[in-house]
């Protein structure tokens, strides 16, 4: 049983999710909170496997609720947003840098033609998010500094032509992904493209919350468009992401590969047969295995990739999976991936230098 606890100030949202998860004999109702302040008392209680997070309640929203849970007791927790309007979707964002794992809609009412899928949706996501193993987080927990493992590469690799860097991420993923963005060259002479797994509904307020801290632009990709230098590309709602010669987006309605759409592999395919070693291949943090078979195709073409690593990850499973099957050139904790990419445009004698993976960041730079 997964046992569950429901947060969210209004009684008839309640009574609306305990009906809705009523629906699935796994999961068991452990409590009901009116407030942040409840949740935390209601946590240290009934100690759930994962909790439904509203947004914004009296004495103590849930930001803060979320963050203090994270601090004491640590438990996945899910953020079920209301609305999509610009403020909660940017709120439902902040949320995960307080330490929550995903986010969803919650469902229209019984006789919305969404409402089944959106009910599937919202129990498949506590279902994966249950199995989560969060860890407790300090208030200056970013500030702590964690070794970096990683392997052990030669001194430098020549890199001639890199002409695109891809990243795929999923749980645990915007935070890092609002961390690289905001530390990359503000030139950066080439484009990024991005596949971050999240709910339906929230790509486009997942842009506008990373355009706030990113130092290039970002966009949502669009059909046969030319990408340009410094800029950079989130992968659009039910469309597999790819790239025709020019480079440019290519779009499709194809069905889905490993169950999701837009999928890191078929990208990461995409990417290997039209740019071959032109390209970056980052996968970040995430459950389950997308992407790793098709960093393993860009890694056999000649592109350089890179997995984060399991001390930065809030899920090892993508990056685990990669290394794994040997797709991976080099482990690196996010500020070492912002690192390692800043280096690649660094040239030195018509060449570009990779440091070897164990070469030590400046003080300044941890």
């Amino acid at each position: 049983m997964i046992r569950t606890l429901i947060v969210d100030d209004s009684r008839v949202v309640q009574d609306f999710m305990m009906h809705l998860l009523s629906f699935d004999p796994d999961i068991q109702i452990v409590g009901v909170a009116s407030s942040g302040a409840d949740a935390v008392m209601l946590v240290n209680e009934k100690h759930p496997d994962v909790i439904t997070m509203d947004i914004h309640m009296p004495d103590m929203n849930g930001i803060e609720a979320t963050r203090i849970i994270m601090e004491t007791i640590p438990t996945p927790v899910v953020i079920v947003s209301g609305s999509l309007s610009v403020n909660d979707v940017s709120t439902s964002f902040n949320l995960f840098e307080a330490g929550a794992l995903a986010v969803v809609l919650r469902p229209p009412g019984m006789g919305d033609p969404g409402f089944e899928e959106a009910r599937r949706m919202l129990i498949q996501t506590l279902k994966l998010m249950s199995e989560v193993k969060v860890v407790k987080r300090f208030p200056k927990q970013s500030k702590i500094k964690k070794q970096m493992q990683s392997f052990k590469l030669p001194i430098y690799k020549e890199i001639k032509d890199i002409r695109l860097i891809t990243i795929g991420a999923s749980t645990g993923g915007p935070v890092v992904l609002r961390k690289i963005l905001s530390n990359l060259p503000k030139e950066l002479p080439v484009p990024v493209i991005i596949v971050q797994h999240i709910a339906k509904g929230f790509v486009n307020g997942f842009k506008d919350w990373l355009m706030s801290s990113s130092v290039i632009p970002i966009s949502i990709a669009e059909d046969g468009e030319l990408l340009k230098p410094g800029n950079g590309y989130i992968a659009p709602d039910n469309f597999q992401i790819g790239i025709l010669p020019g480079p440019r987006i290519a779009l499709s309605r194809q069905s889905s590969e490993n169950g999701l759409c837009p999928s890191i592999d078929f990208f990461f395919h995409s990417v290997a047969e039209i740019m071959g070693s032109s390209a970056i291949g980052i996968l970040l943090t995430g459950m389950g295995k997308d992407g790793a078979v098709g960093l393993k195709a860009l890694k056999d073409k000649g592109a350089i990739t890179i997995a984060q690593d399991e001390a930065s990850c809030t899920v090892f499973g993508m990056p685990g999976e990669a290394i794994k099957i040997e797709a991976v050139d080099q482990v690196l904790s996010p500020e070492k991936i912002v690192e390692f990419i800043t280096t690649q445009f660094n040239e030195k004698e018509g060449k570009t230098v990779i440091p070897n993976s164990n070469t030590e960041l400046s003080e300044n730079n941890k």
